[in-house]
């Protein structure tokens, strides 16, 4: 409070939600791929993915409106604290050539979106019971008005960022 010059404590930033998000688009081609997304998903967040539909048909990668291209979750409340935790103390030290998250991913308005490169980072991934490696979206998204007040925050919840 002290820092920003807060006069109310609910002016404090705080995290709002988490957003995880897989792109499938895989899933055109074989419809295993989904449910097998769909179970990873689920075991890494605690929570029952959406899928996520196509809007448009793209004709070169052979796409229909309607077809199941991704998979989401959003994560308030405890699960949201708990999977951020998980993915601070758990998860970002069990990447490779891991030296912290770039400070510099922030969207102007005091979010954070992260890009894991592949899911087996998470403890519950069972590495033998895996079909294929694939990427994980992960925006954390606060009250912050800017993002200096962002990063100070998430800072402070422990989030590894690299140093320039």
């Amino acid at each position: 409070m002290e820092l920003y010059g807060y006069k109310n404590i609910m002016q404090v930033p705080r995290l709002e939600k988490v957003a995880l998000n897989i792109g499938l688009g895989e899933a055109i081609q074989e419809a295993k791929a989904l449910e097998a997304a769909e179970r990873e998903m689920a075991a890494i967040s605690g929570q029952h993915p959406v899928i996520t539909r196509a809007k448009k048909s793209i004709a070169a990668f052979r796409l229909r409106a309607g077809m199941p291209i991704g998979l989401k979750v959003t994560l308030r409340g405890e699960r949201m604290y708990h999977f951020f935790d998980k993915l601070v103390n758990a998860a970002l030290p069990r990447m490779r050539e891991f030296r912290g998250v770039s400070p510099n991913s922030f969207d102007g308005r005091g979010n954070y979106t992260l890009g894991l490169k592949e899911q087996i980072v998470f403890p519950e991934i069972d590495y033998e019971k895996m079909d294929k490696v694939r990427g994980l979206e992960v925006s954390i998204i606060t009250t912050a008005k800017t993002d200096d007040e962002g990063r100070h925050l998430l800072e402070l919840l422990g989030m590894p960022f690299a140093r320039d």
